[in-house]
């Protein structure tokens, strides 16, 4: 990662298709991939990828895939069609379940013509207070062959020891309600805890300015990445 802003990701969490262009567009500056959630999938379906990409931005699909093997591979490769760079998969399903969706997102990415995808294991939900099933879990993404993982900051290192990026939710800013979220880290410290991408949602386009709590977690990765380096 050269800087802060290729860490970020912006939750689109925020209702609509139209809604969710105008947020995108409005903080641009500071954050190149979108995330497309349940929610906004339910709304808009694929035209949100294509909207987002015309609009510049690498699109994360945030729908955790989870049926039997064969299926997911189906829907997994229709997702790499449709060029986002992120998609993930509950890790729960099982190694062959990752796997036939690794397989077959990264299949229909290379059959469209599209840069190489990131196929991500959702290990433990940020949610979850309770995280005794992480280790079996990052085992299995290991074993599929995952690109990465999706986990709390305090998970990372271990991901990181696997080889494996992680894609860190339940970010807030110091000081900012934790909301429905129970494992949970600053900007800074998900990227001192090995983070190699931080979903950024409710603290900045929940905030009362968001460009400016944009720029604040852009500072406090940059603040954390030099003094990693130094």
């Amino acid at each position: 990662m050269t800087n802060a802003r290729d860490r970020l990701v912006l939750a689109l969490d925020v209702g609509g298709l139209d809604d969710a262009v105008t947020t995108a567009r409005w903080l641009k500056p500071w954050f190149p991939t979108v995330k497309v959630g349940f929610e906004l999938f339910a709304e808009a379906g694929p035209a949100a990828f294509d909207a987002l990409q015309e609009e510049g931005f690498r699109v994360f699909a945030d729908l955790k895939l989870h049926d039997i093997p064969n299926t997911v591979a189906r829907a997994a490769r229709v997702h790499g069609r449709f060029g986002v760079h992120f998609l993930n998969f509950h890790a729960a399903g099982g190694v062959d379940m990752l796997r036939a969706g690794v397989e077959g997102f990264h299949e229909g990415a290379r059959d469209a013509g599209h840069p190489e995808p990131v196929a991500l294991g959702v290990t433990v939900l940020t949610s979850d207070p309770d995280t005794s099933v992480f280790p079996a879990r990052l085992e299995a993404c290991a074993a599929a062959r995952c690109d990465g993982v999706v986990c709390s900051a305090y998970e990372a290192g271990a991901a990181r020891e696997h080889n494996l990026s992680s894609m860190v939710p339940g970010v807030r800013r110091a000081g900012d309600a934790a909301n429905d979220q129970a494992r949970v880290a600053t900007p800074g410290e998900a990227v001192a805890r090995g983070a190699t991408w931080l979903v950024i949602g409710r603290t900045v386009t929940g905030a009362d300015d968001p460009e400016r709590a944009a720029a604040e977690v852009v500072a406090d990765v940059d603040g954390a990445v030099a003094t990693s380096a130094s």
